[in-house]
């Protein structure tokens, strides 16, 4: 899956050793924004230091952010994770289409108008 939108929080990087292997470990989480009538938000995450130095998110970039979305159970509660493992800098977000809520209509490139057929036009399908 991917989302294209602009960085808008970048969360403290968390570090820790692992349990399982004793091996360094290093996460940060960063808020991206998707535009639209509404806009929505999502935050991801990357894992390993090395992806975090490679992509060297900055607040403001715009970025399409490649990522997989798996869920974790912990104390009979469910989390989702969305982990990136690929970003393009440079992305700007999809041009927005404005739909008017009353009409449901596109205002930007609205239908043409209805036009009247005449009572013994036949229809082309």
């Amino acid at each position: 899956m991917e989302l294209t939108g602009k960085v808008i929080a970048i969360m403290e990087a968390k570090s820790g050793t692992s349990k399982k292997t004793g091996n360094q470990w290093m996460k940060q989480e960063y808020v991206l924004e998707i535009p639209g009538v509404y806009p929505r938000h999502c935050m991801f995450s990357l894992f390993g230091e090395d992806k975090i130095k490679l992509f060297d998110i900055q607040m403001g970039d715009n970025l399409t952010v490649q990522f997989e979305i798996d869920a974790r159970e912990s104390n009979g509660k469910w989390y989702n994770d969305v982990k990136a493992f690929n970003v393009i800098k440079g992305q700007d977000p999809q041009p927005v289409i404005k739909i008017n809520p009353v009409t449901m209509v596109n205002e930007e490139t609205p239908f043409p108008p209805f036009e009247e057929q005449e009572e013994n036009s036949v229809m082309p399908f």
